[in-house]
């Protein structure tokens, strides 16, 4: 029997961390910087992104600091805009498909807002038999008030609720392996602002 605490199959989103959203949402260049300390830690530790944008002719593009598909950045396996509220359009379910992963994705969610695309993304995977776990100091919304209703209420639906840390300690296991020699480098030059937007974020 598999053990369930296996993290089997990761796959990193990142919804719609857009420019034009900076100003309006709650604590916004904190979710980015959870975005960027688990992007670091997708390339050592070879986990596919999936991006996506909302009505990115009217929004904007996704924030230069992610660097996504850039020379110097993270390549993606899709960056796609979209008019859904959930990431997975039919051009993302194709995306992961292509994976070919031998069985349902560990999916990784940070971005906003929590109770629209972040909710909506979520129940779409729980529905396809994936397993969802959403980084509490890497979601926000407009109104913060609306982020721990939406986490309870994805918490009840299945989905896990965790942070960013946890679920990199969760995933490498064990403090013997190269990976984790490479990682803990990357959590020690974020535990400053991983520290502080903990305080923030998660202190509902």
């Amino acid at each position: 029997m598999a053990d369930a605490r296996i993290i089997a199959n990761p796959a990193l989103f990142i919804c719609d961390l857009q420019e034009k959203f900076r100003p309006a949402i709650y604590e916004f260049p904190m979710v980015v910087a959870t975005a960027q300390k688990l992007l670091r830690a997708s390339q050592l530790l070879k986990i596919p992104v999936f991006a996506t944008t909302q009505n990115r002719a009217r929004l904007g593009e996704t924030c230069p600091e992610l660097k996504l598909d850039q020379p110097d950045g993270i390549k993606t396996v899709c960056h796609l805009d979209k008019t859904l509220f959930s990431m997975i359009t039919p051009e993302v379910k194709q995306a992961l498909d292509s994976l070919n992963a031998p069985g349902p994705l560990s999916c990784i969610l940070v971005g906003i807002e929590s109770h629209i695309c972040i909710t909506q993304t979520t129940l779409d995977l729980l529905r396809s038999g994936h397993k969802v776990y959403i980084i509490a100091d890497g979601v926000s919304s407009c109104n913060k008030e609306e982020v721990p209703i939406a986490l309870a209420r994805l918490r009840h639906e299945g989905a896990i609720v965790t942070t960013s840390e946890s679920f990199l300690y969760e995933y490498v296991q064990d403090a013997g392996t190269p990976e984790f020699k490479d990682l803990i480098k990357v959590v020690k030059e974020t535990s400053q602002s991983t520290k502080e937007t903990m305080q923030t974020l998660c202190k509902f």
